[in-house]
């Protein structure tokens, strides 16, 4: 725990490398020199101001990303290059607590000590994400998100994942010991309850990596659930408990 945050060790994940290649495959995945993905990151810039020039310095453009107001964000898992090339190009970070919570507090603070002010950012600017089922009581919650530790579980395996299974799906689960200790970081770390508890523990989450912003994501079996979750902690939320 630091500072009332739980902080889990790494999980033990044990993948299907075959498996891994062919999924990497199917996204387009490359590998890259030291660097390259920062080279990546400036030209996506770059074509959105209209400044691209290629290695023989002939201009290019790109008329759809020309002009645009979006924002460009760096999501970071680890403190390894994503975070470092964030705080470089004075990028604003997307530090995932939902997927790697072992790793957001020095994801975080390797994006700080890179930081350099840019033209978008005078100073770092944070968003943490957190993994959120809220309900109208804390036993309501627990039950909708009683699934979501076979979810990962199936995400994390070389069985692939599966649909996100309901409450009575999951009461007749083959649950292992192994499948438990696999997901553990995960469900420790997931923010389930009524509203006023899980906005404490997202001012936790606020306080300890001192997120500017706050990312929730709801998986649920069911659709109206998750619409009511995210509706319960808005109210909470705008009620004064940030």
């Amino acid at each position: 725990m630091v500072g009332g945050l739980t902080i889990p060790p790494p999980p033990t994940v044990r993948l299907d490398p075959a498996r891994v290649r062919e999924h990497l495959d199917l996204v387009g995945f490359r590998e890259s020199a030291e660097g390259d993905y920062a080279r990546q990151v400036r030209d996506i810039q770059a074509f959105a101001a209209g400044t691209f020039t290629g290695a023989d310095g002939t201009p290019a453009r790109s008329p759809v990303a020309e002009g645009t107001d979006a924002e460009v964000w760096i999501l970071a898992t680890s403190p390894g290059e994503s975070a470092r090339t964030a705080g470089e190009l004075g990028l604003p970070l997307a530090a995932s607590y939902h997927l790697t919570p072992s790793a957001v507090l020095e994801t975080v603070e390797a994006y700080r000590r890179a930081f350099r002010p840019s033209p978008t950012l005078a100073r770092p600017w944070v968003m943490v994400s957190a993994d959120v089922m809220v309900a109208q009581d804390d036993a309501s919650a627990r039950e909708l998100a009683a699934g979501y530790g076979p979810w990962v579980a199936s995400a994390r395996s070389s069985r692939g994942t599966i649909p996100y299974p309901s409450p009575a799906e999951v009461a007749g689960w083959d649950w292992t010991q192994r499948d438990r200790d696999l997901v553990a970081d995960r469900v420790d770390t997931q923010f389930v309850g009524s509203a006023s508890a899980v906005a404490r523990g997202l001012r936790t989450l606020r306080d300890v990596t001192g997120a500017d912003e706050i990312i929730v994501t709801t998986v649920v079996h069911d659709h109206a659930a998750r619409v009511r979750s995210h509706e319960l902690l808005a109210r909470q939320w705008a009620a004064g408990s940030a």
